[in-house]
């Protein structure tokens, strides 16, 4: 029997096992007169929950008696929960769906350090450095704990992401400061381990799934009134690269119903959101089974002079068609998505001309390189080489016109010679990305790079051969960005200049930040009708100078996305 059973017997509130259930009129005689709610039944006082008995098992206790109801007009005070997010953009979506569920079951929010009940890091595992800066934060936290008031109920501390998956063990014991550890599989599990927590117990899930995607639950922005929003569309990745520890921290691929995906971009419309990223490890492998008629259907293509470690996976609605409805709910929201992986771009695939038929696909891709190298490019199981690679690049190039391009690179992945290295530097050079990733390698336990591949270069040879590659992606951006110099780009305003509160920032199609002055412009719809542009605004605005990674120019009008692909 439960703590408290025979107090809440004693009160009237649980039968003995075996009794017969009260008919409406004893109910009446026990409980008194009327009057009483429409619905069948009536209201109980408030009882015990699951972490009333949890605190009283902890301290030895017998269970709580029932609390009477809360005087009229009043109500316990919501524990309140502090959020940070470390690392990629789908730790931010991620961080989206964890509120969304607290909220539910709740939990307050709260942007004040020091007024949480409930501190929860949203980790990345992906480096070294992400990780150091987690427990760096830890100390921090140590700290506040230790200054809380007696009064006050102790402060819960929770690692929840790729960092808890990968180092749960440690987590739970490092000074016994973390009381939650939640990897990317368990939010749904938060409400239970938080309340095993409260009775000053450690609590940790961190079982990964192979179907769950958090489909039915719709994310609650943590940016109230942003312009801009991420949607997640699959979870996990199945390329095993050989530096990367992703399958093994967020699981294997699995995708998101589309009906599911159109709702949430849909209720994001609603809300005034005016660019949504659709957001994966691997998007445009993106396959969704939940629908019977599509799951015998042909498995698509590679790009030609590429491979893959697994076999190729038939059946599902594709990456295409997901982006062709997206792009059809709001004629005035840009689409764009990330990130994708350069095999699954065939020839006959529809993603390219999708972007470049539709006016609100963004005609900006991210094209993760890694190295220039093909000898490095195979250590890393990528699954092409560096000449497919660049006719990859020149067959988006001639399908998407003056498309903007990305990419990542890794510098000094294991067995990396200096004669590897520039070939990464000659691959920057020729490609000239507007917008790069770089980073030095960082070996990662469980990967196979860890496994069977030695970590041999220097960290200063790493150092020196990164901070080469970010001198010349940046040369090569200016002159890429230089040739947007005269011309009118359509900008998306996301709000003031951090420097100048007399400048407006806002993004381009390609992705590249523009600033330009906060002055009164003409509406394109309304002439006669001047007035300064607002977050969520379209503005017309002509470069006047570039950097690597910021355009700058004057402002000619607010318009419309619509309006603005109807007059090019």
């Amino acid at each position: 029997m439960l703590p408290g059973a025979r107090a809440l017997r004693a009160a009237g509130l649980l039968r003995p096992p075996g009794a017969a259930p009260r008919t409406g009129a004893a109910r009446r005689a026990r409980c008194g007169p009327g009057p009483w709610p429409a619905w069948r039944g009536f209201a109980l006082p408030a009882g015990p929950d699951l972490r009333h008995f949890l605190k009283a098992a902890a301290a030895g206790q017998p269970g709580p008696s029932p609390e009477l109801p809360p005087e009229p007009g009043s109500t316990p005070e919501a524990p309140k929960v502090y959020l940070e997010t470390y690392g990629c953009q789908m730790n931010v979506s991620d961080t989206e769906i964890v509120w969304a569920i607290l909220q539910k079951n709740g939990y307050a929010r709260t942007k004040e350090l020091g007024e949480a009940d409930v501190v929860l890091l949203v980790t990345c595992s992906v480096r070294e450095k992400a990780e150091q800066a987690i427990w760096n934060r830890l100390q921090h936290l140590k700290a506040l704990k230790a200054r809380r008031p007696q009064a006050r109920a102790p402060l819960r501390v929770g690692i929840l992401g790729c960092m808890a998956e990968r180092l749960k063990e440690e987590i739970l014991h490092r000074e016994k400061l973390v009381d939650v550890v939640a990897g990317p599989d368990a939010y749904r599990d938060l409400p239970r381990l938080l309340a095993v927590a409260e009775s000053g117990q450690q609590a940790a899930n961190v079982l990964l799934s192979l179907d769950e995607t958090y489909a039915d639950i719709l994310p609650v922005q943590t940016s109230a009134g942003g312009t801009t929003a991420f949607v997640s569309i699959m979870r996990g990745c199945d390329n095993m690269c050989s530096y990367c520890i992703v399958p093994f921290t967020r699981g294997r691929e699995r995708s998101r119903p589309i009906a599911s995906i159109l709702q949430e971009v849909r209720m994001l419309s609603d809300q005034g959101v005016k660019e949504v990223t659709l957001l994966g490890q691997n998007v445009n492998s993106f396959r969704d089974l939940s629908e019977v008629q599509f799951q015998s259907v042909a498995a698509p293509g590679l790009s030609r002079g590429f491979s893959t470690v697994y076999k190729a996976k038939a059946g599902g609605l594709r990456f295409s068609h997901l982006l062709d409805q997206v792009s059809r709910i709001d004629p005035e929201m840009r689409i764009r998505f990330t990130s994708p992986h350069p095999k699954d771009f065939p020839d006959e695939a529809g993603v390219l001309q999708l972007i470049q038929e539709r006016h609100n696909i963004c005609k900006q891709l991210h094209l993760p390189a890694q190295s220039g190298s093909t000898r490095i490019l195979e250590a890393m199981r990528r699954g092409y080489t560096r000449e497919a690679y660049l006719e990859l690049v020149h067959h988006v190039r001639d399908s998407i016109p003056g498309v903007s391009l990305s990419s990542d690179f890794i510098a000094g992945f294991c067995g990396e010679t200096e004669e590897d290295h520039l070939q990464t530097v000659s691959l920057l050079r020729e490609v000239r990305y507007n917008v790069g990733f770089l980073f030095a390698y960082s070996m990662r336990q469980k990967t196979r790079a860890h496994h069977r591949l030695q970590d041999d270069v220097p960290a200063d040879v790493k150092k020196r051969r990164l901070e080469q590659l970010i001198a010349t992606f940046r040369e090569e951006a200016v002159r890429a960005n230089a040739a947007l110099v005269g011309q009118a780009q359509l900008v998306l305003v996301e709000g003031p200049s951090k420097r100048s509160a007399l400048e407006l920032c806002g993004r381009n199609d390609g992705n590249i930040k523009v600033i330009f002055p906060n002055a009164e412009l003409e509406d394109a719809a309304e002439p006669g009708a001047p007035g300064r542009a607002q977050p969520g605004d379209y503005v017309m605005v002509k470069v006047t100078s570039a950097s690597s990674q910021t355009l700058r120019g004057v402002p000619l009008c607010r318009t419309t996305l619509s309006r603005a692909a109807a007059s090019h």
